[in-house]
């Protein structure tokens, strides 16, 4: 009988030294959770915009049957419109597809070659669509564009007369675009522009033919806005 009082006591004893180590047993400390930065700018996808800018033209006027050398005249103006673009990202490198269409007001004039008439020539629109390739950095897009110019040409000689052409010419030039946020984003761009020329006939010089070439450089800054894109990653 003592021997089992004994085993019970040492039980219990145990049990209760046991209970005791687990109560002050510290709980495992929980992992911390590493930080995950937010994802970079996504350039993929539809945009629409506005551009505006300032132009530099130059022009010449060829009398060639006057015998004329022809005569060289500088233009300018403000140019304003609208954008509209698709961009595909793998990696780094942006491929883009982008067109515009704008208002012009740049013009000029000058003393016509051997006459003393006036020599005058005006755009008053101007629309390309290009091609642009860009490496992104996070917000900022720095790329090279190309392609297609459509414009008009005015071309007007005192006393005379004057005629007007719808000329497609070529484009290039260089920009950088930056992201203000997921969807909006604002650029500032540089395009070389030349739209050829056209024979304005017996509208300006009374022996045609009267070439009359227009190119101009035009720097710009755009707004543009960018749809959520669920397209091909």
């Amino acid at each position: 009988m003592r021997t089992l009082i004994l085993a019970s006591t040492i039980i219990l004893f145990a049990g209760a030294a046991g209970a005791a180590d687990m109560s002050v047993q510290r709980p495992m400390p929980v992992k911390a959770q590493a930080y995950a930065p937010p994802p970079g700018i996504d350039w993929s996808g539809v945009y629409v915009g506005v551009n505006g800018g300032w132009a530099h033209g130059r022009s010449h006027f060829d009398f060639d049957g006057l015998g004329g050398t022809g005569g060289r005249l500088g233009a300018s103006g403000w140019q304003a419109g609208g954008t509209a673009g698709v961009n595909f990202q793998t990696g780094h490198v942006v491929f883009g597809v982008e067109s515009d269409i704008d208002w012009s007001n740049l013009s000029g004039s000058t003393t016509c070659p051997i006459t003393s008439f006036n020599c005058q020539v005006q755009n008053n629109w101007l629309g390309t669509a290009r091609g642009r390739v860009g490496y992104a950095v996070d917000r900022f897009l720095p790329y090279v564009t190309g392609g297609v110019a459509v414009g008009d040409i005015n071309a007007n000689v005192a006393n005379v007369g004057s005629a007007s052409s719808t000329n497609v010419g070529w484009t290039a030039g260089a920009g950088v675009e930056y992201a203000l946020s997921r969807n909006w984003s604002t650029k500032v761009e540089y395009l070389h522009v030349n739209l050829g020329s056209f024979d304005c006939g017996v509208s300006c010089s009374a022996t045609p033919p009267a070439n009359v070439r227009l190119s101009e450089d035009l720097v710009r800054a755009g707004l543009n806005y960018k749809f959520d894109w669920s397209g091909p990653r």
